[in-house]
């Protein structure tokens, strides 16, 4: 049991990446908050967990609402009593529009999940982390977190802002026994693809350049484990970094 008595919250888990890494996190001794704002799938999926054995409680989350985000820490330290894992994976991909083609809105919204979400759940957190003198934070970056070629302007800048904001904690409370950490996923079988509407015809195009060169298409499940390693004390000396899982994608450029 890795994680044995942590309690974890994972934003985004009805589905996904997160998904995976709440039922590894279960497995592995953690109770998990399940959240999402799709509360029907969180639902099952902490109903999963529990018939499994493990301790789950779901809740309905729009990471975009400050209020949802505090809800969601509060009950994790209301239903466990404390909290010592925080995932922000919940993340929506643009529709490939180049920064000429962008518009307000669509920046603004991905900003809000992808970028603000997190740096609120952090600071919502970090109070507790310093009371306990420990916590993890783990985020769900992108390989467009550090390249241009990946997705359209609002995606890439904020997966770059994420990176960033992971780096920053790290340095930050490096001395406070808070350590903060990225995952950078490349190509990986998820639905974060159904979140593309209105599909920007030369920005995807221009993305075929480096699509072409995926040595392969990732699971769910191994993003979970590098999460796990993560969050476990395995990794006690990894703080501020970004760990690429992308089977080498990036490698070469």
């Amino acid at each position: 049991m890795r994680l044995g008595g942590k309690v974890a919250v994972i934003t985004g888990s009805a589905s996904g990446m997160g998904k995976a890494i709440a039922e590894l996190f279960a497995k592995e001794g953690a109770s998990v908050i399940v959240s999402d704002l799709n509360i029907e799938g969180a639902e099952a999926v902490a109903a999963g967990i529990k018939s499994a054995g493990g301790t789950a409680v779901a809740v309905k989350t729009n990471v975009a609402d400050l209020n949802d985000i505090h809800a969601m820490i509060d009950t994790a330290v209301n239903e466990f009593g404390t909290l010592d894992i925080l995932v922000n994976n919940t993340g929506v991909m643009d529709n490939m529009a180049p920064v000429g083609d962008v518009d307000d809105e669509t920046w603004d919204f991905i900003f809000d999940v992808n970028t603000k979400s997190v740096m609120r759940a952090i600071r919502k957190v970090i109070p507790i982390f310093l009371d306990k003198g420990n916590g993890v934070i783990i985020n769900t970056a992108s390989t467009g977190g550090f390249s241009g070629a990946h997705a359209g302007a609002a995606y890439t800048a904020s997966k770059h802002a994420v990176i960033g904001i992971t780096k920053n904690t790290g340095f930050m409370y490096a001395q406070k026994g808070i350590r903060c950490n990225a995952i950078a996923p490349g190509a990986t079988a998820t639905n974060i693809t159904s979140t593309i509407h209105n599909l920007n015809e030369f920005g995807a195009s221009r993305t075929k350049v480096t699509q072409g060169v995926i040595p392969r298409v990732g699971q769910a499940e191994e993003i979970a484990k590098v999460a796990l390693f993560l969050a476990s004390d395995e990794s006690s000396f990894v703080n501020g970094a970004v760990i690429a899982a992308d089977a080498g994608w990036t490698a070469g450029f």
